[in-house]
């Protein structure tokens, strides 16, 4: 997924720093253009000008005069050696009309107009040094804001990137999650199932087959069919549900499996109700959870004991067990997706908080390495729940 999302990003960066670049590419050459072109139409205008009005003793700067009658070549003074432009001044003896050419001389480049005016035929030269010169520092110029302009490009074509990438990142997150969550919700109740239907086959093959059994391997089939419903429709359906109820059933369905690593569970409870409010199929599977981690980390010979205890608006239920106890460092670690809690990945009691979370719960682990460990659930009854949501309805009505 990464490989992924890191080639989605860099084709989106290149792809928009190449659009930003050819934009600032196009502007650069139209900028380039327009002063190239004001400056032509300038020293047209200059050289006409100069042709036409200014004085041989003292034409305008960086523009030479030059009149040539006959034999006599008259020059403004200080003119260069390589004035004046001898083909421009014999093709107009020649043919008559007006030049204006482009021309290196001497190493320089002039813009020159020559043409006949009476019996003279005048000629003046522009000296182009200085429109050349700002002309080389434009293109510099242009070329260093292109470059940085493409760097800056780069970047801003990178964020854009990151940002446009970012919801398939999460899509794409959200779907690998919910498969982690599929695979691991799954695993318990299939593996009760397989040992339910394994203890039916043995019996049957020795002629016996209790009812309770059948009931059991039913009621596993119904409990995954819930477990598969929960995850597609979350814990949006609110019920009051039992928990010292849950707690009997999930015991008696984890008896087998059990029985056949030598580990006893129990369940203590209170005589008060533990109704809370919530989705039944979640708070299922965080006690089969929590019960499912007891018996990995269990030796046999062991013991887990389910506690419930009810309060005025809470009820409290404890998973404790003697087994193998918790490895020293931060228990909040455990409840973090992925990251080792010492025996194994801690995905699903990372579920199980998720879940305790959105009943608005409190989860809460101890224990010691070799001292077992216990994970304490609380939860609002479900008639503390009920007086939270009418307080709200009660102000909305005035």
């Amino acid at each position: 997924m990464n490989a992924l999302l890191t080639r989605a990003r860099r084709r989106v960066t290149l792809r928009t720093a190449g659009a930003i670049s050819v934009l600032l590419l196009i502007m650069g050459a139209l900028v380039y253009s327009v002063m190239v072109g004001q400056q032509d139409a300038a020293a047209r205008r200059e050289v006409r000008a100069g042709v036409e009005r200014a004085l041989l003793t003292s034409p305008p700067p960086c523009l030479w005069l030059i009149e040539a009658e006959g034999e006599v070549i008259r020059r403004s003074p200080g003119a260069p050696e390589a004035l004046p432009w001898r083909a421009g001044i014999r093709s107009v003896a020649r043919d008559g009309g007006v030049r204006v050419d482009r021309v290196e001389l001497g190493g320089l480049e002039y813009l020159i107009q020559t043409e006949r005016r009476g019996d003279v035929i005048r000629q003046a030269a522009l000296d182009l040094r200085y429109q050349v010169s700002e002309r080389r520092r434009l293109l510099h110029t242009l070329i260093a804001a292109e470059i940085v302009a493409l760097l800056a490009a780069v970047l801003i074509a990178h964020l854009i990137a990151c940002r446009a990438i970012a919801p398939l990142g999460e899509a794409l997150a959200r779907q690998r999650r919910f498969t982690e969550d599929v695979s691991h919700e799954l695993r318990t109740p299939l593996a009760r199932l397989h040992t339910r239907a394994q203890l039916v086959s043995i019996r049957l093959r020795r002629g016996e087959l209790p009812v309770e059994d059948v009931d059991r391997l039913v009621n596993g089939t119904r409990e995954l069919g819930e477990v598969v419903d929960d995850l597609l429709l979350s814990d949006r359906l609110r019920r009051p549900v039992d928990l010292a109820l849950l707690a009997q059933e999930l015991a008696e369905a984890e008896s087998p499996r059990a029985q056949a690593r030598g580990v006893t569970i129990e369940v203590h409870r209170d005589p008060a109700p533990a109704v809370v409010s919530g989705a039944a199929p979640a708070l299922r599977r965080v006690l089969s959870a929590l019960v499912d981690n007891a018996l990995t980390h269990t030796a046999p010979g062991g013991h887990i004991t389910i506690t419930l205890a009810s309060a005025a608006d809470r009820v409290s239920l404890t998973v404790a067990d003697d087994g193998e106890g918790l490895a020293p460092g931060d228990p909040a670690r455990l409840f973090i997706r992925h990251v080792t809690g010492g025996t194994g990945y801690g995905l699903g009691l990372a579920l199980v908080k998720e879940v305790v979370d959105g009943h608005d719960g409190i989860l809460t682990v101890g224990g010691a390495p070799g001292e077992g460990a216990v994970f304490t659930i609380t939860l609002p009854t479900d008639a503390a729940r009920g007086r939270a949501a009418s307080v709200p309805a009660r102000a909305a009505g005035g």
